[in-house]
Parts: C-alpha cells; structure tokens; sequence
C-alpha cells in the first residue's frame, strides 16, 4: 500500500467537516488520487449532498458537527440510502464511540488524527 499509486478518479467523496483545517488535510491526503472532493460543514449539508442527484461514493462524516452532528445525519442518510459508505471520523476517541458509531448506521470508524494508510485502506474496500 506504501508505495501503490490509488486512481479513484471518477468517484466523488463527500468530506462532512466543519473544521476547516481538517478538510484541509484530507483534502491534500486525497489529492493525489484524482477523487472528486466536496465539503459541508454539517449534518444538514450531508443529508442535502446524499440525497441529491448525483450522490457522492462514499462520506467521510465528522461526528462532533454545529447544528446535526455526524450521529443523527448518519442515522437520517441510512434511511434513505442503506447502501451508501459512510465512515465516521472523530477527534474524541473514547472507548465504546466505534460501537456507537457503527450502531448510528457508519459503515466504518476512523479516529483523528487520520492516518492517510489506514484512511486509504478502509476507503479501498469500497471505492476499489
């Protein structure tokens, strides 16, 4: 995985952060592999971009987010679409927030600060 070249272009992934340095820096981890990238910056702008149209591939989802955290946007987004691969992702690794995270409907759990091998690797079991 090291040195393997990633080409997920044609993809789109939707990054739900509201803090801006954040998406900075996946924005710059992801770069590389030609994935469309779009930002909201909570729960209700998820819930918005997954409904829409032209769904994204996958949702990074911050769970600590104003208005609708990651939780609820998650629960609202399975509802709709059971099928679409939402990762949470957190700064506030407690024990038992993986098991919360994945009772809410994520798909996956990933805790800050992101480590680009372990993000690409749970991001290839579903974009390929």
């Amino acid at each position: 995985m090291m040195g393997e070249y990633v080409d997920w272009s044609g993809k789109y992934v939707l990054i739900a952060e509201d803090e801006y340095s954040n998406f900075e820096l996946l924005s710059y981890m992801l770069r590389p592999t030609k994935i469309r990238i779009k930002q909201v910056t909570d729960g209700y702008g998820a819930i918005e971009e997954a409904l829409n149209v032209e769904r994204p591939d996958l949702i990074l989802m911050d769970i600590k987010m104003p208005d609708l955290n990651g939780f609820e946007a998650t629960k609202r987004i399975k509802e709709v679409c059971p099928d679409l691969p939402i990762i949470a992702q957190t700064a506030f690794a407690i024990a038992g927030d993986r098991e919360l995270a994945l009772s809410m409907g994520c798909d996956e759990y990933v805790s800050k600060p992101i480590k680009k091998l372990v993000l690409f690797e749970i991001m290839k079991r579903y974009l390929g």
